[in-house]
C-alpha cells in the first residue's frame, strides 16, 4: 500500500505526542468543511436507491449529466486501468501516487516525464496522457483550454484524456467536467471528488464523468449500492448548497495567500506553489524540516523524491499560531535544511 496523508495516529504513536495535541496539515482537506446537519433515521435503515437526489444534484454541479456516483474517486483510479486495452500512458510527474500505481499494476506501460510539460508530453504519441489538475503536489494547474485542446489532439490519434479533478471545485471555472464525455470531447475521462473541497472525506464519495459506455463498464464492475445511503444523502445537499459553496471558495482563497505568506520565508530558490487547499515548498532537502515540524506535533507532507513539502491549510487561531512560532524558531535556528548539503 502507498504512503498517504492523513494517519495521525500512526505519527501519535511514533513520537508519543498525544493524538488530541497534533495540527494536521498532512491531507490538503478543507479543515473548515460543509456543516454535515443530523441525519434522519431512515437512511441508515433502507438500502441506497438510484433515483434520489444525488445524480440531479451533481449533474446540476457539475454541469454534466454523464457522470457515475463512486465510494470515492479511489474506487475508478484502481478500476479504469482494467477496462482499457494495455497501451502506453503518459503522465506528469510527480503526481498522485496512485494514479500510475493502478496503470502499471494492470499491465500499461507508464511514461513520467516533468510536471508544468504538457507538450512535451503530447508529442511522446502515447495514445493515452493523465493528468492532475491541479496538480497534486505541485499546485501547478493547467488552464480549462489547454486541457481541452489535449483532449482534442488526442482524440485525433486514438487516444483518451484522463483528468483528476480533486482540488478543482475551489476555482470551477477552470474545470473541463462538463465536457466530458461530450460530443466534442469523448474520449474525455474526469475525475470528481468530495473529499477535498467539502471536507467530506470520511463519506467516500467520488464521481467519474465521462461516455456512456465507460460510465456503464465501470458500474459493472463496482457491482449494486457502491456509496452508501448516508453518504448520498449527504453529499446531495452539499453539492446543492450553492451559499456554503461560495463562501468556501472565498475563506480557501484567503487562507491560501496567508499559508502561502507564512511559508515564504522559509523558500529557497522558489516562492511557495500554492493552489486554494495546500501549498507547496520546494526544498533541496526537505526531510529536516519535515522532521522538525513532526517533533512538535505538525504534520505535513514529504515528496522527498521531488524535493517538496506540501501544507493544508490550518483549521483554528490556535493551529497558525504554532505553525509562525515553529517557522520562526527554524529560521532562528539557522536553516538546518541548508547544513544538510553540506559535506
Amino acid at each position: 500500500m502507498l504512503e498517504h496523508g492523513g494517519r495521525l495516529r500512526q505519527a501519535a504513536r511514533a513520537s508519543g505526542i498525544p493524538l488530541a495535541d497534533w495540527v494536521d496539515l498532512s491531507t490538503g482537506i478543507n479543515p473548515l468543511g460543509w456543516p454535515v446537519p443530523p441525519l434522519p433515521p431512515e437512511v441508515w435503515q433502507r438500502l441506497p436507491e438510484a433515483e434520489d437526489d444525488l445524480k440531479a444534484a451533481a449533474s446540476a454541479y457539475y454541469g454534466n449529466p454523464r457522470l457515475l456516483p463512486l465510494p470515492g474517486s479511489q474506487a475508478a483510479i484502481q478500476a479504469l486501468p482494467l477496462l482499457f486495452p494495455r497501451a502506453s500512458i503518459a503522465c506528469l510527474s510527480p503526481l498522485y501516487a496512485e494514479h500510475p500505481a493502478a496503470w502499471q499494476g494492470a499491465g500499461h506501460r507508464l511514461r513520467q516525464l516533468p510536471a508544468g510539460h504538457l507538450e512535451r508530453a503530447l508529442a511522446a504519441a502515447t495514445p493515452h496522457l493523465l493528468l492532475c489538475n491541479p496538480n497534486n503536489p505541485t499546485a501547478h494547474r493547467l488552464e480549462r483550454e489547454e486541457v481541452l485542446a489535449a483532449a482534442a489532439q488526442l482524440r485525433r490519434r486514438g487516444g483518451w484524456l484522463f483528468v483528476d479533478e480533486a482540488f478543482m471545485d475551489a476555482s470551477p471555472e477552470q474545470s473541463v467536467a462538463d465536457q466530458a464525455g461530450s460530443e466534442a470531447y469523448p474520449n474525455l475521462v474526469v475525475l470528481r471528488s468530495l473529499g477535498k473541497f467539502f471536507g467530506l472525506a470520511g463519506a467516500r464519495v467520488g464521481f467519474l464523468l465521462g461516455a456512456e459506455e465507460l460510465l456503464q463498464a465501470l458500474a459493472e464492475k463496482l457491482g449494486p449500492w457502491p456509496v452508501s445511503h448516508p453518504a448520498r444523502w449527504v453529499a446531495s445537499r452539499a453539492l446543492a448548497d450553492r451559499d456554503w459553496q461560495a463562501g468556501a471558495r472565498q475563506q480557501l482563497a484567503a487562507a491560501s495567500a496567508r499559508l502561502k505568506a507564512l511559508l515564504a520565508p522559509l523558500a529557497e530558490a522558489a516562492p511557495p506553489a500554492a493552489c486554494p487547499l495546500f501549498v507547496s515548498l520546494a526544498l533541496a532537502h526537505p526531510q529536516p524540516l519535515f522532521d522538525f515540524l513532526k517533533a512538535r506535533g505538525i504534520l505535513v507532507r514529504c515528496f522527498a523524491e521531488a524535493g517538496l513539502l506540501r501544507f493544508g491549510l490550518p483549521g483554528s487561531e490556535t493551529e497558525w499560531e504554532r505553525l509562525a512560532a515553529a517557522r520562526d524558531t527554524w529560521k532562528q535556528r539557522g536553516n538546518p535544511t541548508s547544513r544538510a548539503a553540506a559535506p
